[in-house]
């Protein structure tokens, strides 16, 4: 592509960009000053995301022009840059149809985001940037040693999950926690999970071998089950001769919305994805699903349930979550929002915490279903009407909603999208898990905590072997750091930005 297309097609880009400003203006208003320009370069790069750029790559690097793949947090200054020399080259001049006013620099973006990590994390300066998060174990409600020895190889976050233990377990941590940080002189900070609605079966009682209960169903693959909300403790299938099915067997759910909104043709997952089912058929109070795939040949009680093609219509803020707020807001420096999945979550969450008057409590955003990414960008735009927020990739249930073969891309979506709003983010689970768990680590898993160094803070999980882990993990952050910020992509179009565009266009000002 020569000089002269790559300076029409780009300055084309721009005054796209630029008759979006009044649009721009129109939702940023509610933004809270300290997120207004990145509010505003987060709409912009969405814009910018609706093209596929790849084309421009090759042909701006070969006449040693900076290409725009380092674009995401500073987006208008970096593309106009990026024409301005272009027209040097060619010895034209360039007039700007954009007064950039915000980010005007890389320097200048790098600088907010590392002050947003630091306002929502910690904002001592450290050997390392990326901040540790650990999951304390309830045996840690008991053993003050256990949290020292975590403080002292590197944990700065101490995350406590709500779904697990009770207040008495929580308010032990929480002073062993305080009592560690006194005494090492460090700082430590309180991290509270919300639950969010249990989606999963519900209890299993059904006779076993040498009349025992258990509490698993056997199934496989081809086998039709129903799911119901009727009270029952589940029931096994029976099969003929010649393996026919002549009975199905029958799981209950912990939510009764599973069946109402679940419809015919949509996937249902169970057990981390481990189980995979279809629905063929429903009723008022039963689905009945098809056995598509088992890595597992038992179903168990309590198991998680992932529908990622139902829009379920269940709050993401319960009732139990709404309780605990107080004692969340009194004692944790930030919350982790479960189960958010749209604009209109993040406003009910803000609106309890506001009653409560937590204007220092700092809110994180889990990011792990479907519905989710594919509405980051408004969860972005409504998290950021507070100045201390950030997001957790929840890779986990991710990866069971969207496919593992789909995690690898939509992880690094989500640090783009987070770093064009210089949102920090949570780099989320299995981080170095065979590592504390069995005192092992993989290759792979050392290669994806290197990879983590992307992110602001890194999450590792409970194991016997956890201290072993916040030092290796340590260990690489450092080094890592030392290689680079973010890394360069190649910016084909996203879906994500395209159909918020397309949103977007609705609210555009008739000239």
């Amino acid at each position: 592509m020569n000089i002269k297309t790559l300076k029409e097609e780009l300055s084309a880009i721009i005054g796209i960009l630029s008759g979006y400003e009044k649009t721009i203006d129109s939702q940023i208003t509610e933004v809270h000053p300290d997120y207004r320009s990145s509010a505003r370069n987060l709409l912009r790069y969405l814009i910018l995301r609706s093209f596929d750029l790849r084309k421009y790559h090759s042909s701006l690097s070969d006449i040693g022009v900076s290409s725009l793949r380092t674009t995401e947090a500073y987006v208008l200054d970096n593309l106009q840059n990026v024409v301005k020399n272009l027209h040097l080259i060619d010895g034209t001049v360039y007039n700007p149809p954009v007064d950039i006013q915000d980010i005007t620099s890389y320097t200048e973006s790098k600088k907010i985001i590392r002050k947003n990590a630091n306002k929502l994390f910690n904002g001592k300066r450290r050997i390392h940037f990326t901040e540790i998060m650990v999951t304390l174990p309830n045996e840690a409600a008991e053993d003050k040693e256990m949290i020292r020895e975590m403080v002292e190889k590197g944990m700065e976050i101490a995350r406590i999950n709500l779904s697990h233990g009770n207040l008495e377990i929580w308010e032990k941590m929480i002073t062993f926690i305080n009592e560690v940080a006194t005494e090492t002189g460090q700082t430590v900070k309180i991290y509270m999970d919300l639950s969010g609605p249990k989606i999963r079966t519900a209890a299993i009682e059904i006779p076993g071998k040498k009349g025992k209960i258990t509490n698993k169903i056997p199934i496989r693959k081809g086998e039709h089950i129903i799911l119901t909300s009727r009270d029952t403790l589940g029931k096994k299938s029976d099969f003929g001769e010649g393996s026919e099915q002549i009975t199905k067997a029958e799981v209950g759910v912990l939510l009764n919305e599973i069946i109402t909104d679940a419809q015919i043709g949509d996937f249902i997952l169970f057990d981390d994805g481990m189980i995979k089912a279809k629905v063929i058929d429903k009723n008022e109070q039963e689905l009945e699903l098809v056995i598509i795939d088992a890595y597992k040949n038992k179903l168990g009680a309590r198991k998680g349930i992932n529908l990622p093609d139902t829009k379920l219509n269940l709050p993401a803020l319960t009732e139990r979550d709404i309780e605990l707020l107080p004692f969340v807001c009194k004692h944790a420096d930030i919350v982790g929002y479960s189960f958010v999945r749209t604009g209109e979550d993040v406003k009910k969450l803000y609106a309890e915490i506001e009653k409560l008057g937590a204007d220092e409590l700092g809110v994180v955003f889990k990011i792990e279903n479907k519905e989710a990414f594919e509405n980051l960008p408004e969860i972005l735009l409504n998290g950021m009407k507070r100045n201390k927020i950030g997001v957790m990739i929840a890779r986990g249930d991710l990866a069971v909603e969207l496919g593992f073969e789909r995690i690898s891309e939509v992880q690094n979506q989500i640090l783009w999208l987070c770093e064009a709003a210089h949102v920090p983010v949570i780099w989320a689970t299995q981080v170095l898990d065979n590592l504390a768990r069995t005192g092992i680590p993989t290759r792979a898993e050392i290669s994806d905590a290197a990879q983590a160094a992307q992110a602001e803070c890194v999450m590792l999980n409970k194991g016997p072997h956890i201290a072993s882990a916040i030092e290796i993990l340590k260990d690489i952050l450092i080094r890592m750091e030392g290689h680079g910020f973010k890394k360069k992509n190649e910016l084909r179009a996203l879906n994500v930005a395209e159909n918020f565009v397309t949103r977007l266009d609705t609210l555009k000002p008739v000239l």
